[in-house]
């Protein structure tokens, strides 16, 4: 007899528990709390489900070559896996402390095990970034790094973001879940990205006050007809929603005139 997947629990200790509900087709992974961490669309298990998920992804804009994505915070996969299966010349590590975590989503959110392009990892995401040998080997870094309470990020010193600056190699990008709920959140983050990267761009909330984050170590030009251009073949090929990413980096422009 199988157990129901709402029943399935991976509760080693020392971590809080992994969990899952499911509604409507979709199966959304939780900390042992209310709080969605990802979430996988059972019928597509390698499309990104959820807006501010897809909106991560928003530096496809500016590198469509990357040959090293790293995603500091598992959650429900979905980003690992959508670029392990859509960037086969790049290579994908996930950084995740929490073993319920991976261990939940080899089981129930179809994440592939580890080969010579991915490596999930069971490590702390600050040793990551401040480990010398990870220095100038990363073209993407992703981030959304939150605990069961989700209050905000769990990371977010100017030690951890200049960590970040420092594995990206030369026009390498970091893009980053900033959520909380209280807005100095949203404020510390900024600040502390502001002082490491050279260009810091925020798109408009979307559900849930997810607001997405694109860090730039080298400050880019933007060409916004080359931009659009880039969106409807992101929309063409990916099937994302890159020309609301161009809309808002275009908004961001003219508020920060």
């Amino acid at each position: 007899m199988s157990k129901s997947p709402n029943t399935i629990r991976f509760d080693q200790p020392g971590h809080p528990p992994a969990t899952i509900t499911e509604h409507q087709g979709v199966r959304t992974l939780h900390l042992g709390t209310s709080w969605i961490q990802g979430a996988m669309r059972i019928a597509k298990p390698d499309h990104i489900e959820l807006e501010y998920v897809q909106m991560m992804m928003m530096w496809m804009l500016f590198n469509d070559q990357p040959r090293h994505i790293v995603q500091l915070g598992l959650g429900s996969a979905a980003l690992t896996k959508f670029c392990y299966r859509r960037f086969p010349q790049a290579r994908v590590t996930a950084i995740e402390l929490n073993p319920n975590v991976i261990a939940m989503c080899a089981s129930q959110f179809a994440l592939p095990s580890n080969d010579e392009r991915l490596q999930v990892r069971e490590m702390n995401a600050l040793d990551f970034v401040l480990d010398p040998a990870n220095r100038n080997t990363v073209d993407i870094l992703q981030v959304d790094l939150y605990d069961e309470a989700a209050r905000g990020p769990v990371l977010d010193t100017q030690e951890f973001y200049q960590g970040c600056f420092d594995v990206l190699r030369e026009g390498g990008m970091v893009t980053t879940n900033v959520f909380g709920d209280d807005f100095t959140n949203y404020d510390k983050n900024l600040q502390m990205m502001e002082l490491v990267f050279d260009a810091v761009v925020w798109l408009p909330e979307v559900h849930d006050a997810n607001i997405v984050v694109i860090a730039f170590k080298n400050s880019p030009s933007l060409d916004f007809s080359v931009l659009y251009e880039r969106a409807a073949q992101i929309k063409k090929i990916y099937n994302l929603p890159a020309k609301s990413w161009v809309n808002g980096l275009k908004d961001w422009m003219l508020d920060h005139q």
